[in-house]
Formats: C-alpha cells, structure tokens, sequence
C-alpha cells in the first residue's frame, strides 16, 4: 500500500448504534475508508464480493447467518481475505471458532478506539491481533473440550500466533 491509499473497511454487525459508532471511528482516520456496512452474515458475503475490503470487521452473532459462517464462505472464494471478529462474546469456544475460521483478529466491543485502528492496521499488514485478556481465555480453555488433538494443536498454533501458512508448513498440511 502507498502512503496515500486508505485501508478499505467493511462492518458487518446487526446492531446500527454499534455500526454508527465503528463507522465513526474508521471516518475520523486519515488511513482509512468505509467502504461497506451491512447487517448479516448473507450480507456481509455480498458486499465483500462487491467491495473487496482490506479488512472485515465482523460480529460473530448476527441474523441470516453468523459471523463464523460468513468468514468461512468469503475464505472459500477469496482465501487472503483478512477478517477481526469485534464482539462481546469472550467465552473460548467463540473465540476458537472465530480463529479456526479464519479470523485475524479479535476483539471485545469495550475496546478503546485507538486498539481498534491499530488492530486494523496490524491486520492490514499481515498480522495478528488477538489482545492478551483474549488469549489467557483461550490458555486456559479445558483440556478435555469436545475438540480433537490436531484441533487443539492447531488452536495452540494459533495462540502463539502463527499465521495460516505457518500452521500449515508446520504441521505438513497444504
């Protein structure tokens, strides 16, 4: 990216004073550019083929179809796609399936503005951010989860903050 092209946003939550408040935010930054706000998962699918947004920011509960599904049905199409879950969900199955689905970041919707942008642009450069109160949920998840020992291993890739790429060289998976 040149110093003079903005990272396009896209917001995807069902909720209009949460949306208002993101798309504040994001219109406030110099760097950055709301390209697409829409209200469900459906939505959120046909607007990123639309718009192709640098960075999705997305709720993981939402009508028509949820957070975790749309991150799954854009990566299928567009698998660079970068997504930050922005919720208030914290409980470390939802923060597991945003992950394992392909999310980049996630954060709580009590955030300080200033930890939203430089997420988005921590994200826009390839990263991921994951804020430690989310991480020592997902340290601390239960041993015995319903998940498998590769989902684990992979969840403690994700953890110690591998990208996609590196999990898979890691494990020898394409």
């Amino acid at each position: 990216m040149s110093k003079h092209e903005k990272i396009r946003v896209m917001i995807a939550d069902d909720h209009p004073v949460v949306c208002k408040g993101l798309a504040a935010i994001i219109h406030a930054d110099p760097g950055m550019q709301l390209v697409a706000e829409v209200s469900n998962g459906a939505q959120a699918v046909q607007a990123f083929r639309d718009t192709r947004p640098d960075v999705v920011l997305i709720d993981l509960r939402m009508p028509v179809m949820s957070g975790v599904e749309a991150i799954k049905t854009i990566r299928q199409e567009f698998p660079f796609a970068a997504f930050i879950i922005l919720t208030t969900f914290k409980g470390d199955e939802d923060i597991y399936r945003g992950l394992e689905a392909g999310a980049k970041g996630y954060l709580l919707k009590g955030m300080p503005s200033q930890e939203l942008l430089d997420a988005i642009r921590h994200v826009h450069r390839g990263g991921r951010y994951v804020p430690q109160p989310v991480l020592d949920t997902l340290a601390s998840r239960p041993p015995n989860s319903n998940l498998t020992g590769r989902e684990m291993e992979v969840l403690r890739l994700i953890v110690r903050g591998m990208s996609t790429k590196q999990i898979a060289e890691n494990l020898g998976i394409s």
